[in-house]
């Protein structure tokens, strides 16, 4: 059979979603395994040794009521730092006055809501994979703070995130819900949770209020932790806390138990405003505990200690007399408790010890040999013997001692039980992760300058390869899914559609040995003729290569991957040598030039025998300048043209080295102030405004010369909708516009620019089915692409941020340059051109500000023009956004090659040579995390990289199906 090898590759690439969609399933499984929830366990008794003791029950209760307010994105100087003490006053005089512990809580990544919130509940580490399960939180399932308060008969009320109703459905008695993703939102987000706060503070028939704060978090990721909105939202959120104080305050003289206000936020704040990676701003977060049981003397106001997270859910079980959840790894916090008796106080940490123990049982088999266990038995004994003494009645200083040494070879056990735990954060499918392997290295590795591949499926010998590994692999799914304990995921599926994956894969195998079999036998005669093996490579393919394979075994290094932008910024600027290189030697080193010469020469002594004979009384000098100036002119705009072909790599040059003043992004000079700083301050908005304005303006000129007369004020309009949506939301001023404030939510201004948007896509639609159905015309099929181009174009101004214009400027730019005086006149094959658009789309992925870090992703972006979170625009919305650099340039590749006349199978080759770029890093990547999974930064380096890899997989898996569609070669022939 015959397959195009654009087909081929397109083929290739989509069965590489499919394996990298189930290594992650298998990569990012369950956190722990959880302990068995049949029936509830009665609590552990008091340890006696000899004796019985009367505490077999839980403690009781140290709070009757509980505030948990929760404010998004509050990192920790935003209230122990410089803007804590100017825009939290009240909060600071609580910490002065003894009134309030205060802790730095560690948040373990990813830093966003609906993990952080997993963690403050049940004290658990929840999976890398909530990243995106933040977009679309199940129900919690697993034990927690909350579902314990509901089975006590204890009434919870909620206001604020709309994830903690989806997390804890019908667990509220009252709630009200706000849209967490509608980032534009900062005030109303905030007033619909206060304005419940007077009625419900008067109340009595509640005992645990949960307020989450969105407003600080939206500020944040649309104008950073810098911003003037920051101090007045921080001084709202002191005003709040100082209101439920004072009624809780008021109520403690009635109440037999004091009240307890907790302040918190569940993830912080990094420089660029956003958050889901590891850095120190967006893993720092504060914990303020309230109370008036609490007693410090005044001015022995201490720098906060630093905890983890997870000891909230346990501290707040023992302050609510509640069992601590099941799967907690987290600590009490003993601060709270240390003012209780010493019974007391150890009763509250020996519970704690035996739930950290149990836990460690379910995850660790060789349990009893853990540090942690072993400190915990022995603190179990020495309390056994302390309750034996104190039931005697025993009231020496040897009864003191030997508390405060239970006490502290408790804190010891809970430290290491802890620090075990947390290290247990996954139990990877090893099963799935190899089949996945196995699929990803079956995906072809060898370009191919051939437009079709022959796939031999009539072969014997092809037919017993294809049944051998059939039966090997269905052997070793039996064995696996049949062993005890197995939860893999490829075992949960049907065994018909097992057996479907397995075929697939042995069809796979099978093909390539086919294929790099018939290579083989391609080879051998050539290597025996020298005349054919002296073909050799150019250097600029050299560089591709190398380039390429160096990218690739970078991956392995977390430096490398953290500034990764800098490998990028790296090829291309040598990319840009070479080419300048190439494009001087074409010209100066070459036979053009000379051929050139020869001919204007032989020319000019025709036109002298011809003047001559028919004109003798003509003087030849005055022929010669005659001739001379008109050939001048001719050649005047080709001397021109050379000379801004040598120009153009070194221009290009110019402007990639600009483009890295305007975003720093990676983790090692992601601190330093850079152009885009400068610009979004609040002190520049005439500047940045001006800036929008002319880059809107230069994005017109550049892309209306191939557009229809149609198309062009689509364009123009759109662009005008762009500059008038950013000074609707007050990024950008109007001429007419004295303040800075914003005018409205820009919802109406960025519908007008989506109705040009998908008028010029559905214009280019309809000239590409035009071509493909009723006419083969090349002219429409380019004009087609060109649209759709234009038409991406547009939307990726209007979701770009004002001060990342000028990257599309330039990218647009670039190509236009190296269209004219780089690819047309050097006459680079498709392979070539391919990849230098694949290694200009990545670099400009960067360019914009994105890295491998979960925080640079804004999101944003995904609310433009909507009133309210729908899920599948704001998805799409973003992932456009962060990855319009790829996208823009591989559109821009089919536009360029299907321009081409004289290219019949460039599209097909130029999809082929795109799959296997993209897949080689993607394959190899796979392979380095897998052998790298209890590497130090397995999550917060390695993992983040892997989402970005695994999305941007799907992008290339889209556009190979649509240069398919574009080419009418790729079919299959038997």
């Amino acid at each position: 059979m015959r397959l195009g090898s654009g087909v081929f590759a397109a083929c290739c690439v989509v069965i590489e979603v499919l394996g990298v969609a189930v290594f992650l399933r298998g990569f990012f499984p369950v956190s722990l395994r959880p302990v068995s929830q049949v029936q509830p366990q009665p609590p552990a008794p008091e340890p006696a040794a000899g004796t019985s003791s009367n505490w077999t029950q839980l403690p009781p209760a140290i709070f009757r009521k509980v505030i948990i307010m929760l404010v998004d994105a509050l990192r920790d100087d935003f209230v122990f730092g410089s803007k804590g003490v100017q825009f939290m006053p009240y909060t600071t005089y609580l910490m002065e006055k003894g009134f309030a512990y205060n802790f730095i809580a560690e948040a373990k990544p990813p830093t966003v809501t609906m993990p952080r919130i997993k963690a403050l509940m049940t004290g658990s580490i929840p999976g890398f994979i909530d990243v995106v399960m933040n977009f679309n939180s199940p129900v919690l399932l697993e034990d927690n703070l909350i579902g314990q308060a509901k089975a006590a008969g204890k009434r919870v009320i909620f206001y604020g995130d709309d994830t903690w109703i989806k997390l804890f459905p019908k667990h509220f008695v009252e709630y009200d819900g706000t849209t967490s993703f509608f980032v534009p939102d900062f005030k109303e987000v905030d007033d619909n949770v206060t304005r419940h706060l007077d009625t419900v503070l008067k109340r009595e028939d509640w005992d645990i209020l949960i307020l989450h704060y969105l407003g600080l978090d939206h500020i944040g990721h649309l104008t950073g932790p810098h911003s003037s909105l920051i101090g007045p939202k921080l001084k709202e959120m002191d005003y709040i806390l100082k209101k439920i104080h004072i009624s809780l305050l008021s109520k403690e003289k009635e109440a037999s138990l004091p009240h307890l206000l907790v302040l918190c936020g569940d993830h912080g704040m990094s420089e660029a405003g956003g958050h889901g990676a590891s850095s120190v701003e967006e893993v720092s977060t504060p914990l303020l505990l309230i109370s008036s049981a609490f007693h410090r003397k005044m001015g022995n106001l201490q720098p906060p200690k630093h905890v983890q997270q997870t000891d909230l859910a346990a501290t707040l079980a023992v302050g609510l007399g509640l069992p601590i959840p099941k799967n907690s790894v987290g600590s009490i916090l003993y601060s709270v408790v240390e003012k209780r008796t010493m019974r007391e106080q150890l009763r509250y940490l020996h519970l704690n010890s035996v739930q950290l123990s149990r836990l460690l049982q379910e995850n660790v088999p060789m349990y009893e040999k853990d540090p942690g266990f072993q400190q915990f038995k022995v603190s179990e004994k020495l309390h056994g013997n302390w309750i034996k003494l104190y039931l005697e009645g025993n009231n020496s200083e040897v009864l003191l001692n030997l508390g405060k040494k239970v006490l502290k070879q408790y804190l010891d056990a809970l430290k290491t039980l802890s620090m075990s735990l947390s290290k247990q954060v996954a139990q990877y499918d090893m099963y799935s992760m190899m089949i996945t392997i196995l699929l990803l290295l079956s995906t072809p590795k060898a370009l191919c300058q051939n437009a079709a591949f022959e796939i031999p499926l009539s072969s014997s010998s092809f037919s017993l390869l294809f049944y051998l590994m059939v039966l090997i692999l269905s052997a070793v799914h039996v064995i696996i899914c049949t062993s005890a304990e197995r939860t893999c995921f490829l075992c949960s599926i049907s065994w018909l559609m097992a057996v479907g994956v397995m075929m697939l894969i042995s069809a796979l195998l099978c093909v390539i040995v086919a294929l790099l079999t018939r290579t083989f036998e391609n080879v051998r005669p050539s290597a025996q003729n020298p005349a054919v093996s002296s073909s050799g490579w150019s250097e600029l393919d050299l560089l591709i290569l190398f380039g390429t394979l160096g990218h690739v075994l970078s991956l392995g290094a977390s430096s490398f991957i953290e500034e990764e932008h800098q490998t990028w910024y790296f090829l291309i600027n040598t990319l840009c040598l070479a080419l300048g290189h190439e494009m001087f030697r074409s010209h100066f080193l070459g036979k053009d030039l000379d051929h050139n010469l020869a001919v204007e020469q032989d020319i000019q002594k025709d036109a002298k025998n011809v003047l001559q004979y028919k004109n003798d009384y003509v003087d030849f000098p005055e022929t010669s300048k005659i001739y001379k100036t008109s050939s001048s002119m001719d050649l005047l705009p080709k001397v021109y043209e050379k000379w801004l072909q040598l120009a153009s790599p070194w221009f290009i040059l110019i402007c990639c080295r600009l483009l890295r003043t305007l975003n720093q992004t990676g983790v090692q000079w992601a601190h330093r102030l850079d152009f885009g700083h400068w610009l979004t301050s609040s002190d520049h908005k005439i500047e940045l405004s001006v800036l929008t304005c002319l880059s809107l303006v230069m994005i017109f000129v550049l892309v209306q010369r191939r557009c229809s007369s149609v198309s062009k004020v689509a364009m123009a309009l759109g662009l005008l909708g762009v500059f008038c949506y950013r000074a609707a939301i007050g990024n950008v001023l109007l001429p007419w516009q004295r303040d800075h404030k914003a005018l409205s939510k820009g919802i109406i201004e960025a519908r007008f620019v989506y109705v040009f948007v998908l008028g010029i896509l559905f214009t280019g639609t309809k000239d590409l089915l035009k071509s493909q159905v009723i006419s083969a015309d090349i002219s429409i099929k380019s004009l087609g692409l060109w649209d759709i181009y234009n038409g991406l174009v547009l939307l990726a101004a209007l979701l770009l941020r004002p001060h990342n214009l000028p990257v599309l400027v330039f990218s647009l730019l670039i190509q236009t340059v190296m269209t004219k005086f780089i690819w047309k006149p050097l006459k680079h094959d498709a392979a070539q051109v391919t990849i230098m658009h694949y290694w200009f789309g990545q670099a400009f992925f960067y360019f914009q500000g994105n890295s491998n870090n979960i925080a640079t992703l804004d999101i944003s972006a995904g609310f433009v023009g909507l009133e309210s979170f729908i899920e599948v625009p704001a998805l799409f919305l973003t992932v456009f956004a962060t990855y319009i650099g790829p996208i823009l340039w591989a559109v821009h590749l089919l536009s360029f090659l299907s321009s081409e006349n004289n290219r019949s199978s460039a599209i097909s080759h130029a999809s082929f040579c795109y799959a296997l770029i993209c897949s080689i890093p993607v394959s190899v990547y796979i392979i380095l995390v897998t052998s790298l999974r209890y590497h130090l930064f397995i999550w917060s380096v390695f993992s983040p990289k892997l989402l970005y890899e695994g999305v941007h997989l799907f992008i290339t898996a889209t556009i190979c199906v649509f240069f398919i569609l574009m080419d009418q070669t790729n079919f299959i022939k038997p």
